[in-house]
């Protein structure tokens, strides 16, 4: 008693167009680094200490922290946006 046995792969296929990287900085002194903060609940304690070992080694002319509403959610556009309009380099992280 052999049945067909239909078998579907999950795995799918994705199609992207691949995006060029952004253009490296040849240094980070004097840059201005942003510091977007996911809200996960060890995520602004990683940031705020790596940001300190970056900021005492490369001497950023600003560190902004930024915040997300909720880390369970993409960041609205408009912070985006400011976050890029405000900066020169951004520093994020998950912190479980």
């Amino acid at each position: 008693m052999a049945e067909d046995l239909l078998v579907f792969d999950p795995r799918g296929v994705v199609e992207v167009k691949p995006l060029s990287l952004a253009p490296r900085p040849a240094g980070l002194a004097g840059l201005r680094l942003g510091v977007l903060d996911n809200t996960k609940w060890n995520a602004g304690r990683l940031l705020r200490r790596t940001a300190s070992r970056l900021q005492a080694e490369a001497a950023f002319g600003r560190v902004s922290y930024y915040r997300k509403e909720s880390f369970s959610k993409e960041a609205d556009p408009a912070l985006l946006q400011r976050i890029a309009a405000e900066n020169d380099i951004v520093l994020t992280a998950i912190g479980d």
